[in-house]
């Protein structure tokens, strides 16, 4: 599935570095949420947090954890689609590969959190269209958010994918660091902040 993703990355330029952004969300997430959720209906979650440890701690501790494996995958991606697959953009490679990155994170934050609300597997990647889908939709990759009705406009200027997109068509476009990309990259990274605290409150015992 990657191998045909990257190559529909390196078919067209725009749509590829978008994709290049968005992908790596999509992956964390269903990543994080399956493995987090095992960890919560498996008992191993109960045992650690009878250990003396705060909430924010376990959190991190998983948010490093999943966060060294977006690392790792988010580099192979934007490897493979620059080096490999000849990617066309005028910034820097390694300017791809922080939006990505920091897109990875984000979705290991949701992942996380959302993997509080479901009893299994299947019910975690349900949640895949409610949290992902939206943003996909409203993010400019399938029309461009200027066309869209002034409602539409709005609420994707909330959603964090759409500063993601944004930032990889601000690496593609341009050769030095702008404006609107530091604007992108702080509202990626940054909406991974308070996600992770909500997880932070999520965390707690099935049992008294």
């Amino acid at each position: 599935m990657e191998k045909a993703f990257l190559r529909l990355v390196a078919a067209d330029g725009p749509i590829g570095a978008s994709l290049l952004g968005i992908f790596p969300l999509i992956t964390m997430f269903l990543v994080t949420s399956i493995a987090t959720l095992r960890e919560r209906t498996s008992g191993t979650l109960e045992r650690l947090l009878a250990m003396p440890l705060g909430k924010g701690d376990m959190v991190l501790g998983h948010a490093l954890a999943f966060g060294g494996l977006a690392a790792v995958q988010a580099s192979l991606a934007a490897g493979l689609a620059v080096w490999v697959l000849d990617l066309g953009f005028a910034g820097s490679p390694w300017l791809l590969l922080v939006v990505a990155l920091l897109d990875a994170l984000l979705g290991t934050a949701l992942g996380l959190f959302v993997s509080a609300f479901a009893s299994r597997e299947f019910q975690a990647v349900q949640f895949l269209p409610a949290v992902i889908f939206p943003q996909l939709l409203l993010c400019g990759l399938v029309a461009p958010r200027d066309s869209m009705q002034p409602v539409l406009e709005a609420i994707s200027d909330v959603l964090p994918m759409s500063y993601a997109v944004n930032g990889m068509s601000q690496v593609l476009d341009h050769e030095e660091v702008t404006g609107y990309l530091l604007r992108d990259v702080a509202v990626v990274g940054g909406s991974a902040v308070p996600v992770l605290a909500l997880g932070a409150v999520t965390l707690r015992r099935r049992t008294a």
